[in-house]
C-alpha cells in the first residue's frame, strides 16, 4: 500500500514482535524509506535492503523501524515527503533514485541520507567525489553515461539496420535533461541517430507509440524512469502490437515479454544501500563511507521476442556486452 505524507506503516516482523510493548518499539531508530515511484514495482529492491540491512545486525520490527514515502511518480510531493522525515527525526533517510536523493539533500544537512542514483552523483552536487563524499550523503552509482552507452551498443547488434533510435524519457523527472545529454553523448561516440520522446502519463506513452508506428523508427529505449517502471505491461505489450524492438533497464520488462533489458543489478544496489544504512546506524559517518559502484549487471534477451520481431540473437553478444 502507498504512503504518502500523514500516513505512517509499522511493519511488524515475524517472532511476535507485535507483541512487544509500544515503548521498547518506539526506542528503535526509525529508517525513513523515499522514493519517487510505488511499493509494488519497488518489491524485490525492498527485500534486498532489507537483506543486505540485516547484515550489520538490523531487523525490521525487532530493533529497527521503517516508515515509507512514495511519491507515486508525483516529484513535486518528493521535497515535503523528505522534510517530514526531518520533521520526525528519524536516523536514517534511504532514497530510492536520484529524484528522491536530491529531495533528501536540501531537506537536511545533518540526518545521513543513503542513495541510489543513475545519475553521476558528483555531477549533480549529492557528494563532493566518490572515494570522499564528505557531507551527510553516501550511497550507490548506477554509472548513467555509461550505460546508456552499452546499451545503445546491445540495441543495435539486435538490430543494425536501425537507422534512428527512439529514446523515451519523462521531462517531468528533474534528472530528464542530464539522461538526454548522456545519451546524446553516447549516441554521437558510435555515430547513431537518435529522437527523444517525451511521456509523463500513461496516455503520453500510447500516443509516443502511435507517433513511433507512424515514423518506423527502427527501435528504442525506454529510460529509467518510475513512471515507465510502473507500466511494464503496458509498455511490453505496447512495442509487441507496433513490432518495435525495445530496449529497457530492468529485466521484468523482458520478463513481460519484452525485447531486451540491461543495466545495473537493483538487488545488488540495494543490498549494499542496506549494509551502509546498518553502518551508519552502527555509529559510522557517511563521509567514511565512499559511494559504490555496481559491479554486477543484467542483461536479458527474451528469446520469442527477437523471433517474433524476426531478429537474430548471436550467443557472442553475451560476452561481447560482458567484455566492455
Amino acid at each position: 500500500m502507498a504512503i504518502g505524507i500523514g500516513r505512517r506503516q509499522f511493519i511488524s516482523a515475524l517472532g511476535g514482535a507485535a507483541a512487544w510493548p509500544l515503548a521498547a518499539r518506539a526506542q528503535q531508530p526509525v529508517v525513513g524509506f523515499l522514493h519517487g515511484g510505488e511499493e509494488a514495482p519497488s518489491a524485490h529492491s525492498l527485500k534486498a535492503f532489507r537483506n543486505g540491512l540485516s547484515e550489520p545486525g538490523f531487523v525490521e520490527g525487532q530493533n529497527v523501524t521503517f516508515e515509507y514515502h512514495w511519491a507515486e511518480g508525483r516529484y513535486d510531493r518528493l521535497s515535503e515527503m523528505a522534510l517530514d522525515f526531518v520533521r520526525r527525526k528519524v536516523a536514517v533517510i534511504v532514497a530510492g533514485g536520484a529524484p528522491a536523493a536530491l529531495a533528501a539533500k536540501a531537506a537536511t544537512t545533518t540526518i545521513p541520507i543513503v542513495f541510489t542514483s543513475g545519475a553521476d552523483p558528483v555531477q549533480i552536487g549529492l557528494v563532493a567525489s566518490l572515494n570522499r563524499p564528505e557531507g551527510n550523503l553516501t550511497g550507490v552509482n548506477s554509472f548513467g553515461g555509461e550505460i546508456a552507452a552499452k546499451g545503445l551498443g546491445v540495441l543495435r547488434e539486435l538490430v543494425p539496420n536501425a537507422a534512428v533510435i527512439a529514446i523515451l524519457v519523462n521531462p517531468k523527472n528533474p534528472i530528464a535533461e542530464l539522461t538526454t545529454k548522456d545519451v546524446q553523448a553516447a549516441a554521437g561516440a558510435i555515430g547513431q541517430q537518435v529522437q527523444f520522446l517525451n511521456a509523463s502519463s500513461e496516455r503520453d506513452i500510447e500516443t509516443v507509440f502511435a507517433i513511433l508506428g507512424q515514423q518506423r523508427v527502427g527501435a528504442l529505449v525506454v529510460g529509467n524512469d518510475v513512471l515507465f517502471n510502473s507500466s511494464v505491461e503496458q509498455l511490453a505489450a505496447l512495442a509487441s502490437r507496433h513490432s518495435i524492438p525495445t530496449l529497457y533497464s530492468r529485466r521484468e520488462f523482458a520478463a513481460a515479454g519484452g525485447l531486451v533489458s540491461y543495466g545495473p543489478s537493483l538487488d545488488d544496489a540495494y543490498r549494499q544501500v542496506g549494509r551502509y544504512a546498518g553502518q551508519i546506524l552502527k555509529g559510522e559517518a557517511p563521509s567514511d563511507l565512499p559511494v559504490v559502484l555496481p559491479t554486477k549487471f543484467d542483461l536479458v534477451i527474451n528469446l520469442k521476442t527477437a523471433n517474433a520481431l524476426g531478429l537474430k540473437v548471436c550467443p557472442l553478444l553475451f560476452l561481447a556486452v560482458a567484455a566492455r
